[in-house]
């Protein structure tokens, strides 16, 4: 198998996964079968040159009302105050910054105008002062929207330098700072962060470094190494190497997308938000600062199983439920899959995700979706090793075996431990973690907390659903007894539905 067929193949799981995020492509057969849409698609391709050719090969990875809108956006870019004055049809930075406004950091807009701009179709350098051809245009949305890992490695590579050939790692880090920076900025902008907010922590790396700093850490060099440290912010990176990191770091892909689609306001119907950014439930009048922002949000919900990603509702907060483990118990057992977190009094934020409902009992729980990460200092999610079944334990009131929430590890030595004595825990690991191969996520190995989170995610489970439309009179039916042997009638009766379980 040749290297070009092996990087198309690899290529479709970046389709699949963005398929998360983007709504399903209809089949390759019907968009080539489908009339091309006015514009550049059907002019361009009677020219019958190598030009064309790749220009047809970008339109038909759209369906014809997509091409359409990208023709549209084309003749407005082109064709204000600020298009290029070129003999072709083009446009220039300032009508690509007029069209995006404040939607986007300008250092982000210059990237993508640099990106499209630098794509070369004809094999004849194109000088500064040039603006992007229609064809550029096409094809620059083509790669980063629907192409697979070379595809969008290009481009990339183009918004990143100038020049042919490699470039320094410490580019591709600004360039993955950006990219993250722009997403938050766009979604604020766009007011679509769908309740959540972007936290700035005092004496903390902003989020939006901690997560482009996870995302690099992903880069890999051709011996397979990952770069680690500063020292090796000067290696070079080629474009195998950018392929491979874009193919196994789909947070790249996805993030361009959210790019282009809200930035440019281009084929918006395309984009669903809810797999990249769950809504924030809380109960009414219960508001109050989370520990969590988008951007930790964003990349713990990428870790979470698909059907759980759309929807977090707050379950507990100390800062609302005040400090009592008998509370927290109450507040987060048969509620379903959960997020739990906490920030340590040294500023490190970390938890775990618990796949199952918890519940209070002597014995271990869980399976092995389950996971313990960290947001900050550093963002990383730790799974399971498969070494043993210490996924989750939840006990109280009991005089011979720890009382406490724990995952990961064995009794007296978890990965992470909440203890009975609200305010403390500990996180041991030497070297890790036995169940998750996680480090200590706390700064001290015992440690100190003020606020603690847990979030569930997801649809309620169908024994919440049926609890929360029960009466009172269900659960305690000696009231139901007492009110008729006073001559009260249940008014309510004859109104409410039939259980299923009775029909």
């Amino acid at each position: 198998m040749g290297p070009a067929l092996q990087r198309k193949i690899r290529g479709w799981p970046d389709r699949k996964w963005v398929g998360s995020v983007l709504r399903p492509r209809v089949q390759v057969l019907e968009r080539l079968s489908s009339p091309p849409a006015i514009g550049f698609c059907q002019i361009e391709g009677k020219m019958g040159n190598a030009k064309s050719r790749s220009g047809q090969n970008a339109c038909s990875q759209f369906l014809p009302e997509e091409r359409a809108e990208i023709d549209r956006l084309f003749d407005a870019l082109s064709s204000g105050k600020h298009s290029s004055n070129t003999p072709h049809r083009s446009f220039s930075l300032q009508a690509l910054q007029s069209h995006i406004g404040e939607a986007l950091p300008p250092e982000m807009v210059t990237r993508l105008y640099d990106g499209m701009q630098r794509v070369n179709l004809t094999g004849t350098a194109k000088g500064p002062s040039e603006g992007v051809s229609q064809e550029q245009f096409t094809v620059s949305m083509s790669h980063l929207l629907k192409g697979n890992s070379e595809e969008k490695s290009l481009i990339i590579l183009k918004m990143i330098s100038a020049t042919e050939g490699p470039v320094k790692a410490r580019e591709v880090l600004k360039f993955t700072e950006d990219l993250v920076g722009s997403v938050v900025h766009v979604l604020d902008h766009r007011q679509q962060l769908r309740g959540w907010t972007q936290k700035k922590a005092p004496g903390c790396p902003p989020r939006v470094q901690v997560l482009a700093a996870q995302l690099f850490s992903e880069m890999k060099l051709q011996e397979g190494e990952k770069l680690l440290g500063p020292q090796q912010l000067d290696c070079d990176c080629d474009r195998a190497m950018i392929e491979d990191w874009v193919f196994r770091t789909p947070h790249v892909a996805m993030f361009l997308s959210v790019v282009i689609h809200r930035g440019f306001l281009l084929l918006c119907s395309s984009l669903n938000l809810s797999a990249l950014l769950p809504e924030r439930l809380v109960d009414q009048g219960r508001e109050f600062e989370s520990i969590l922002d988008v951007l930790s949000v964003i990349y713990l919900n990428s870790h979470l199983p698909r059907e759980q990603r759309h929807r977090w509702h707050l379950l507990f907060s100390s800062e609302l439920h005040g400090h009592s483990f008998a509370q927290l118990c109450g507040l987060i057992t048969q509620r379903g899959p959960c997020v739990m977190l906490l920030e340590d009094h040294d500023g490190h934020v970390f938890g775990g995700f618990a796949s199952c409902s918890w519940e209070v009992k002597p014995q271990f729980q869980g399976d092995d979706r389950c996971f313990l990460f960290s947001i900050s200092p550093s963002m990383a999610v730790y799974t399971c090793t498969g070494y043993n079944d210490h996924y989750m334990y939840l006990n109280h009131r009991q005089q011979t075996i720890p009382n406490g929430l724990g995952m990961g590890g064995q009794h007296n030595y978890f990965g992470l431990w909440i203890d009975v004595d609200f305010g403390k825990g500990h996180s041991k690991a030497k070297p890790t973690c036995t169940t998750y191969n996680s480090p200590q996520l706390s700064a001290k190995e015992n440690f100190r907390f003020e606020k603690l989170e847990v979030w569930a995610v997801g649809d309620p489970p169908e024994s919440q659903l049926a609890k929360s439309k029960k009466s009172i009179l269900d659960v305690d039916p000696e009231a139901q007894i007492l009110l008729e042997s006073c001559g009260r009638s249940c008014h309510s009766q004859g109104l409410r539905e039939v259980p299923e379980d009775d029909e």
